[in-house]
């Protein structure tokens, strides 16, 4: 392995101790920060959001840990990548999850091209996740030795190469011990709290962002039951995801949820809590890690969102890029658009995009 290696920095704690880490294992080690967009284009009259401060935090990380910095201009793919099919996605009554797509892309993928570029030969992230090799070559992604920080949701969609290109110094570290190393070290980033919001939408208001993105005003619709029943008039589709009770705008006298949603249509389906409940999804856009097909029925671990636990299933392969899952147990609000990611114990076996609950 080269000794250069380029470090994705945030000017967070996580991504500072492992550039720390690995340039005391001898690594030369180059920060870089990617600009993923224009603060000042979205939120021309608002409170700018954290990442426009990311940049001089992480330069300011960089300089002291005494390594080389810049800045990696990533914009246009952003946009193309992760804006547009968070947009599409959400237009189309699904629920996407755009940090996946934006590490397929452009994290592992357009900044490791950057990382060839400067003769890098690996790129390392603050990720709490585990890469290692199988004896037969082939490269595995595992949960972190802190399962409460787990990260390997939004990682599933890496290919063997991406995985092989990349490190990941934290994955056996927990994260009161990743602060204990900061304040050890005197780093500024020590106490920096964590982000927890999609980059582009700090303020999780989903709809909002469409409707500013786009310039565009979408239609409301009908509320209806799982009979067609029109129910009442909903202010578009945009503003509703499955598992939804709040915000409804209509009382029913008895607790209500969306069940789903068609853009076909323009309904949005309201039902019990009950009605929330199945154990079948099928999922599309597939990658598998831990084996390049599966040819026969197998049983999995699998989470139909970031912070659902693993739950017992069957998975299958039903063609080159579509899974069949089954769960021995109903799970509530399973939502077109997210990932499902299985698991065999602590290993990734694969992942896809939800297509639907059948």
């Amino acid at each position: 392995m080269s000794r250069s290696i380029l470090v994705a920095m945030s000017g967070g704690v996580d991504s500072s101790v492992a550039a720390l880490l690995l340039k005391s294992q001898g690594y030369d080690c180059h920060g870089v920060t990617m600009k993923l967009f224009s603060p000042c284009a979205l939120f021309p009259n608002g409170e700018l959001p954290p990442i426009s401060r990311e940049i001089e935090d992480a330069r300011l990380a960089a300089e002291q840990l005494g390594i080389p910095f810049s800045v990696c201009d990533l914009q246009r793919d952003f946009r193309d990548a992760v804006m547009e099919y968070f947009v599409r996605s959400y237009e189309e009554g699904f629920t996407p999850n755009p940090c996946v797509e934006c590490n397929r892309c452009i994290k592992f993928g357009s900044l490791l091209e950057e990382a060839h570029r400067l003769q890098c030969s690996h790129l390392a992230t603050g990720h709490y996740a585990r890469i290692s090799q199988d004896g037969g070559g082939r490269m595995l992604l595992s949960m972190p030795r802190d399962r409460a920080k787990d990260q390997t949701y939004v990682l599933w969609s890496l290919s063997q190469k991406q995985l092989s290109e990349t490190l990941l110094p934290l994955g056996d570290l927990t994260k009161t011990e990743v602060r204990e190393i900061a304040e050890q070290h005197g780093l500024r980033s020590a106490a920096r709290r964590d982000s927890q919001d999609v980059c582009f939408i700090p303020d999780g208001d989903y709809a909002a962002f469409l409707m500013r993105y786009t310039k565009k005003a979408y239609p409301g619709g009908n509320f209806v039951d799982a009979a067609g029943k029109i129910l009442g008039r909903h202010r578009g589709i945009i503003h509703y995801t499955v598992g939804q009770r709040k915000g409804l705008g209509i009382a029913f006298g008895k607790p209500t949820y969306v069940c789903g949603k068609s853009a076909a249509d323009g309904t949005v389906l309201l039902g019990s809590n009950e009605d929330l409940f199945s154990r079948d999804l099928t999922a599309h856009s597939i990658n598998l890690i831990a084996l390049p097909r599966i040819d026969s029925p197998i049983r999995v671990e699998a989470r139909i969102r970031y912070s659902a636990h693993p739950a017992a299933a069957t998975v299958e392969q039903t063609d080159e890029d579509t899974l069949r899952l089954r769960f021995d147990e109903p799970q509530r609000a399973i939502t077109p658009g997210q990932s499902v990611v299985l698991y065999d114990g602590e290993t990734v076996i694969g992942g896809g995009i939800i297509s639907s609950e059948k």
